[in-house]
């Protein structure tokens, strides 16, 4: 150890040792950074020094430096005190202690553990999304053809021109219904076709190729005469509540209300509002 090292005061213009006033706090704290740094510099050139004992070292040899001082006016901080310097110094100078460094790799394998933490989805439970997924989309398409469209084929020409064999007919079973409307509806099993010429209470009457609702003549597009040949019912006749009068587009066919009487509402299948021509279904 050194003269420069030893001495924690300065008494250079006084010529007898010890009388010199004692070390301010500011120079203590000069002098022992500046050992703490040579010891820094001669710590890190011995091969396997733990950094972490730098601390403890460095207020051994500041405290030896202290008592082995010839000025007896040198104040001895205490170990407590001493020792807490020695440790700012040192984190000061940059030697902190060692920090343990996580591994390469660690934080994305814990975040990718941590995105990984969903069960991975079975076969089976594939299986039975996608079977739930069938079962809710055929609930609502039979609902849709329950209560609110109609899908039917027309195997007759009894509503020709309108109607040919074979088009695909899409109704609207919410519509209200009326005079003119092309309407489909089930008799004796079999969906029919065939246009509204009367309602409640209309009196319809078909005499000599003609056709009257309520003593008035019908204007329609019919290219075909209207005849009572073949009608199981008597004319005049009164349609009943809740039904109304239908006849085929194609007059020579007597298969409708001539036959049947008036259909109840309760058997029509809503009016029809789409034609798909697909002749030979």
């Amino acid at each position: 150890m050194t003269e420069k090292d030893s001495k924690l005061h300065t008494d250079e213009g006084n010529d007898a040792p010890g009388t010199g006033d004692v070390v301010s706090e500011e120079e203590t704290w000069k002098q022992a950074e500046e050992l703490a740094r040579e010891l820094k510099r001669g710590l890190e050139k011995v091969p396997g020094r733990n950094a972490s004992k730098s601390s403890d070292e460095t207020y051994e040899v500041t405290r030896e430096c202290a008592e082995e001082s010839p000025s007896e006016s040198v104040e001895v901080l205490p170990e407590k005190s001493s020792k807490r310097i020695s440790d700012e110094v040192l984190e000061k100078a940059g030697n902190e202690p060692e920090k343990k460094k996580p591994q390469p790799g660690n934080g994305k394998a814990t975040s990718g553990a941590a995105t990984k933490k969903k069960k991975k989805r079975t076969a089976a439970s594939y299986a039975i999304s996608f079977f739930i997924k069938i079962a809710v989309t055929a609930l609502v398409v039979f609902l849709l053809l329950t209560f609110v469209v109609g899908l039917y084929v027309n195997h007759s020409n009894s509503s020709y021109p309108m109607l040919k064999d074979g088009d695909l007919c899409l109704t609207y079973r919410l519509a209200t219904l009326v005079k003119g409307d092309e309407i489909a509806y089930e008799k004796e099993g079999t969906i029919r076709f065939g246009r509204i010429v009367g309602t409640a209470g209309d009196v319809v009457d078909i005499n000599d190729g003609s056709i009257t609702v309520n003593g008035y003549g019908v204007f329609e597009d019919a290219v075909y005469p209207t005849t009572a040949e073949g009608a199981k019912i008597t004319f005049p006749y009164k349609v009943p509540e809740e039904a109304v009068f239908v006849l085929n587009d194609y007059r020579s066919d007597p298969t409708d209300s001539r036959a049947y009487g008036a259909i109840p509402l309760s058997e029509t299948k809503g009016k029809v509002i789409l034609v798909l021509r697909r002749r030979g279904i």
